[in-house]
């Protein structure tokens, strides 16, 4: 006897909560757990590299998305989310309209620590909100991640390094950035997806990739494409491993 879509962990792509979303158009049925990267090319790539028979879940506005089962044979959705905390923020917002119970952000950021270097991973405990999208909801200077997804997303990925990062609004920018000094790396989307899921009481919690490192300088040097594939795919397994019943 099949199990039914609830009892696999899927649910089916009609709003529940919330607005009915405008930015997603489901092709396919919505996991409830969820991996978010920002790039739709990494999402295809997660993809096809953690889900059989992957099935496109959305291509409305560039923002691809698939569902299909995982390595742990339960359904799992990888849903980009755009440049950004505002369009973040839409996605996951109309994500738990659709029915999200768990998601995990699986990004890139800037190492602000010297020790890092590119390809590592970071679990993010909590971000400084220097970004605009995360305050407009309600953030003060920094949000926590949900800490029990965190704590078991770190034990997935015991190389990783765990703490605290920061959030901004421009990726070309030289100028201050708070809480730079005691932050791990920088990027731009954590601290909205954060906020949204606290307001919605939907854990969320983010393993990131240093994509890029900074000289003494200031000037940025961005990670080969082989590497940054091969960390995607490392922080990807870690996450579903994480979200694994």
């Amino acid at each position: 006897m099949h199990r039914s879509l609830k009892s696999r962990g899927m649910s089916h792509s009609e709003p529940t909560r919330g607005e009915v979303p405008v930015h997603l158009r489901p092709t396919a049925t919505l996991a409830e757990r969820v991996l978010l990267p920002g790039d739709p090319g990494r999402a295809l790539a997660l993809a096809q590299s953690l889900l059989v028979a992957p099935r496109m879940f959305n291509h409305h506005r560039g923002l691809w998305g698939y569902t299909g089962a995982a390595s742990d044979g339960e359904p799992l959705t990888v849903q980009a989310t755009g440049m950004g905390g505002p369009s973040a923020a839409i996605v996951l917002s109309e994500l738990i309209a659709l029915g999200a119970r768990r998601a995990i952000r699986v990004g890139t950021c800037g190492a602000l620590d010297p020790s890092l270097a590119p390809g590592e991973l970071v679990v993010a405990r909590e971000s400084i909100c220097d970004d605009g999208t995360s305050r407009a909801l309600g953030a003060r200077e920094r949000i926590a991640a949900d800490p029990s997804l965190t704590e078991t997303l770190a034990r997935c990925a015991p190389s990783a390094h765990p703490g605290t990062i920061v959030s901004v609004d421009l990726f070309y920018d030289n100028g201050h950035r708070r809480g730079a000094d005691e932050a791990l790396a920088i990027e731009m989307e954590t601290a909205a997806l954060f906020a949204v899921g606290a307001a919605a009481s939907v854990p969320v919690a983010c393993i990131l990739a240093v994509s890029d490192t900074f000289d003494s300088s200031g000037a940025r040097h961005h990670i080969d494409d082989h590497s940054l594939l091969d960390a995607a795919e490392r922080m990807g397994a870690a996450a579903v491993m994480a979200l694994s019943p």
